[in-house]
This record gives structure tokens, C-alpha cells and sequence, in this order.
């Protein structure tokens, strides 16, 4: 029993160290880690070193994939490029197998103390506190590395009769492979560390608990058990971040295949690189445990350098199998700016642009299908139109946020008194945008009350909510054409008119509910969920008129007021 607690015991520490170790290097790098990811992906082959890297400066092939999907879901990565990091995740974490190799090849724990001394000393001066964390977890998994060495030979499995009968009914055959290939898996999805199964493989083949055959099939099922870390980071994220975490899968599984076609000449090949005799009885645990290094980089590396040419054709596998919800348009994803080293500010500036257009055009979607909610009778329907205009209100808060860091970005260049203009103005236009999707999420919530208090409209109020409507869609079209537009060849007096319009049919409107309410035509809950309506509607209007003003960086015109009081006068003599 207290063999067995110690293996327990060491395991546990081993995942412990791996763990302080991986987050304190991660604290180091700081956010110019997670920059790294989206500036060094320009072609499949730097995406590749970028994962790779970033996966041996942490030490953890998990933390770089749910970053990686995390980046996905925010659309700062493409899929492809996901796709190539994720390639290059995997080779990084055979870093960890040869750690495991050099653990067992000569006593570490002569290098365990003065780590330990120093990291605690760093750790309480809290001047390199995050170096002092990395060593405090180094520490803890050479310790442990120590341990399981001990425990192993404390164990002196080869010498026990019965265990030795257990492992030898399994015959080196691809059943037995096949069986070894699933424990694997299980137990790395179980335990959520690949180093910690690795770990134990190396303990019982250096033991002669088990053949090198066996050993490298609980290997390959590691590598497909790890994935389950980026599936289940990626469940709750939109379909693009899904398809990510789904080619982590699909690439070792590919991997896995071709090596059991050619199982037994491959470990039979990198056997020989190490200098090890698979067929025979008693063998040097130094080798084994070079050898399950040597073939988990083998296999990583061959799997990456066939499947790098394969990139678009695993997209479309991964597309096939998660397919689209039929709602693409309702997940945010930028189009036009993408995650990289800065081109030139006047490109980036253009790209920002571009991506407002789009920004603007959404807007006009969410107020759509705001319009169309009131008139959903069923529950189900009126439920998922609903959430449907809260993940718009949702996307118009992350593309506020995304294009105003880009735009940040660019900022920090050099650029002309013209450029910086430019971003002043694309600021404020998203920051309107931003407001139009909140006001558009309130008309919302104020439809779904009247829909909870049974509130019902007469045909006067329906027909001025209609209008206020109508006003409203003919600013945003307004406001869209000029976005997509030349602004010099767009008369911004048109939006002004239009703004105006909204204000004297919301003052004509308030007069006339007044006057319904002295009246008793309709009671005060009714009037009260009619005139949040209106004033929503006109809130909205000024928002859509300021980003006519960003974009066009000034004031709009009063030559439209002589318009706008015609208009004034006509929405009186329609209210009365």
C-alpha cells in the first residue's frame, strides 16, 4: 500500500509541478505571448514554429491549443491558421517526453534543493517572483520525477511472477496494441495530462511490466486522449473555435493510423536510432525511456511534415463534421482585419474601416429582426428571435473592443495628422455603433415586456410604433449607404432631415398618448410600454446621426431645418 500511495503520490506532484511550472512561465511571457500567436502565423510554416514555441516556453501543448481556440472564437485567428499552430503545439510537447527521458536516465534529485532554495527566496523577495514560481514547480517535477524512479524500482515488477503472467497474455499482436491504444486515451482524458500518462508508461516499461510494443501504443493513445483539453474548452464557443478544437483530433488521429499500418517496422526503426532490441528480454530502462521520447517527437514531427501540405483539405473535414448552425451570420467574427504584424497605417486604417462597414450593416440586421419580434406569436419562435438580437447585442460589444484595439494599434505608429484624424473619427464611429446594438437590445426587452404584462396596442399605436420604425430603418440605410460610400458624394443633410423627422413624430406621438390617456382609450401600462418604445426609437436615431457626423467628421448642416419643420408639421397633422 504505501508503493502504491507513493506512485499515487508522484503523479500527483508530477501534475502539480507541470502545472505551476506551465503557468508561471505563461505569467513571464505576458500578453506578448498570446501576441506572438496571432503575429507570427503569416504562412502555414511560421504557424507551425509559432506553436511550437510557444508550446516549449510553457511547457504545456494544452494551454497553447485553448489559447489558440480562444483566439479562433474571438476571430483573431483563422481556422488555417489555428489549424498550423496547433501542428506545431504537438511537436513542442515532446519537450516534456524527454524531460520524463532525462529523469530516468540519472538522479535528479541532486538538482531538486537548490532549485527548491532558490525559488523560495525569489518567490519571498517578489522581485523575480514569476522566475521563482517556474522554479518552485521545476522542482516539484524533477522531485517527482525522482520518485517515480524509486517507486519503479521499489516495485521490481519483472520480479513478481504474477504480474509478469498478467502482461504476458497479451500477445504483441495488434489486438493487444489496439486494447493499449484505448487505455491510453481513457487515461489521459481522465487525467487531463499527457506528461503525467507519459510519465507512468515510462515507470512500468522500465520496470518490464510491460513491452516497448505496449509502451508506445499507451503513447499513441496519449496523444489522442490530450485533445479532449481543446474540445472541451471549445464547447461552449462558436462553430469556427469547435472546428479548431475538432482538427486537434483529426490530426493525431490521422497520425495514429498511418503509424499502426506501419506499427511494427516504425518502432522497430526508431528502436534502432536509440540503440534498443524491442525482441528482447531484459533492457536498459535508460533506453526505453529514450526510446518513448525518441518515438513521440518521431511521430509528431513525420505527422506534421506529411499533414502541413493538407491544411485547407483538414478544414473542409472538420467543416463537414461540424457543420454550420445555419446562423454564420449571428457569430462574431471580423472579415477584413486579422491578427498580424501591422502593413501600413494607411492598409490598416482602410481595413478598419471595411470592417465598420460591416459593423454598420450588422446594426441594421439586429434592428430587423428587432422590428419582426413583435409580431412572432409563438413562444418557441419569439424565444429564439430573442436570443438571436441579444447575440448581435453580444457581437456589437466584441466589435467595438476588437476594432478599437486595431485601431489602437495603429495609433502607436508614426502617421500623419490626416491619419490620426481618421482613427479619432473610426473611434467614435463604433463607440455609436456600439450604442445603436445597445438600443436595439432595449427595444427588445421592452417588446418581450409587452409581451409578459399582455399589453395590447390599438391600430393608433401600432401605426406609430410602425413609423417610428420605418424612420428609424430609413436612417440606418441612410447611415450604411454613406459607411460603404464616398463621403464626399453623400448629401449628409439627408440624415439630418430623416432625425428630425424622428423627433417631431416622438413629440407627436408623446402629445398624442397624453391626450389617450386623459381619455381613457387605453390604460397606463399600455401607454407606458408604447412611449419606451418611441423613446427608444428616437435614442436610436441620434446615435445612427452621430455616426453620420463621426464619418463625416463634422457637424451636419442646418440647411435641412427648413426641411425638417415641413416635416415637423406633417407628423403633427398625421397624429391628429
Amino acid at each position: 500500500m504505501l508503493i502504491i500511495f507513493k506512485l499515487l503520490g508522484s503523479i500527483a506532484l508530477l501534475i502539480y509541478g507541470m502545472k505551476v511550472m506551465s503557468e508561471a512561465l505563461q505569467k513571464m511571457a505576458g500578453p506578448g505571448l498570446r501576441h506572438l500567436l496571432g503575429a507570427m502565423t503569416t504562412n502555414r510554416f511560421t504557424g507551425v514554429a509559432t506553436g511550437a514555441l510557444v508550446t516549449v516556453a510553457v511547457q504545456s501543448s494544452a494551454a497553447t491549443t485553448v489559447m489558440t481556440v480562444s483566439f479562433v472564437n474571438a476571430a483573431l485567428l483563422s481556422l488555417a491558421q489555428a489549424i498550423s499552430i496547433i501542428m506545431g503545439a504537438n511537436i513542442g510537447t515532446t519537450m516534456s517526453a524527454w524531460i520524463m527521458s532525462a529523469g530516468f536516465s540519472f538522479n535528479v534529485t541532486m538538482l531538486v534543493w537548490p532549485a527548491f532554495l532558490i525559488g523560495i527566496i525569489l518567490i519571498q523577495t517578489g522581485k523575480y517572483r514569476y522566475f521563482g514560481d517556474f522554479l518552485f514547480g521545476l522542482s516539484f517535477l524533477l522531485f517527482a520525477l525522482g520518485m517515480l524512479k524509486m517507486t519503479g524500482e521499489e516495485m521490481d515488477l519483472s520480479s513478481k511472477p504474477e504480474v509478469v503472467a498478467f502482461f504476458a497474455s497479451f500477445k504483441t499482436n495488434y489486438g493487444t496494441i489496439l486494447l493499449f491504444l484505448l487505455i491510453g486515451s481513457v487515461l489521459t482524458a481522465a487525467v487531463q495530462s499527457s506528461a503525467a500518462l507519459m510519465a507512468i508508461t515510462m515507470v512500468l516499461c522500465s520496470t518490464g511490466a510491460i513491452t516497448i510494443y505496449q509502451g508506445i501504443a499507451l503513447v499513441m493513445g496519449e496523444n489522442i486522449g490530450t485533445t479532449l483539453t481543446a474540445n472541451l474548452a471549445a464547447m461552449s464557443a462558436n462553430t469556427q473555435a469547435r472546428r479548431t478544437a475538432m482538427a486537434h483530433l483529426v490530426f493525431n488521429v490521422f497520425g495514429v493510423i498511418w503509424v499502426l499500418i506501419l506499427f511494427f517496422p516504425f518502432v522497430r526503426m526508431v528502436c534502432g536510432i536509440v540503440g534498443l532490441d524491442p525482441t528482447a528480454g531484459e533492457q536498459s530502462p535508460i533506453k526505453l525511456s529514450f526510446a518513448l521520447a525518441t518515438f513521440h517527437t518521431a511521430f509528431n514531427v513525420i505527422n506534421t511534415s506529411v499533414l502541413i501540405w493538407f491544411i485547407p483539405q483538414i478544414e473542409k473535414v472538420v467543416c463537414f463534421l461540424i457543420p454550420s448552425r445555419g446562423e454564420e451570420e449571428d457569430e462574431f467574427r471580423l472579415q477584413f482585419i486579422r491578427a498580424g504584424i501591422m502593413k501600413t497605417p494607411e492598409i490598416s486604417v482602410l481595413q478598419a474601416q471595411k470592417e465598420i462597414v460591416v459593423f454598420g450593416e450588422r446594426m441594421q440586421k439586429m434592428f430587423s429582426l428587432v422590428w419582426q419580434l413583435d409580431g412572432i406569436t409563438d413562444e418557441g419562435a419569439f424565444k429564439k428571435a430573442y436570443e438571436r438580437i441579444a447575440k448581435y447585442e453580444d457581437m456589437s460589444d466584441k466589435m467595438e473592443a476588437e476594432i478599437g484595439r486595431y485601431l489602437g494599434e495603429v495609433g502607436d505608429a508614426h502617421l500623419s495628422d490626416e491619419t490620426k484624424e481618421k482613427i479619432r473619427s473610426m473611434l467614435r464611429q463604433i463607440s455609436e455603433l456600439e450604442s445603436i446594438g445597445d438600443s436595439g437590445f432595449n427595444l427588445a426587452r421592452i417588446i418581450r415586456r409587452k409581451r409578459d404584462t399582455k399589453a395590447v396596442f390599438n391600430p393608433e399605436q401600432l401605426a406609430g410604433v410602425e413609423q417610428m420604425m420605418k424612420l428609424v430603418d430609413e436612417a440606418l440605410v441612410s447611415m450604411n449607404n454613406l459607411l460603404s460610400g464616398h463621403k464626399d458624394a453623400f448629401d449628409p443633410n439627408q440624415s439630418r432631415a430623416i432625425e428630425e423627422k424622428i423627433n417631431a413624430t416622438r413629440n407627436a406621438l408623446k402629445q398624442q398618448n397624453i391626450s389617450a390617456l386623459d381619455q381613457h382609450v387605453y390604460g397606463y401600462g399600455s401607454g407606458t410600454v408604447f412611449m419606451d418604445l418611441v423613446e427608444e426609437c428616437e435614442k436610436t436615431g441620434d446615435y445612427i446621426v452621430n455616426v453620420v457626423e463621426a464619418r463625416i467628421r463634422r457637424k451636419l448642416s442646418p440647411t435641412a431645418e427648413a426641411f425638417a419643420e415641413v416635416q415637423r408639421e406633417e407628423a403633427l397633422e398625421a397624429a391628429n
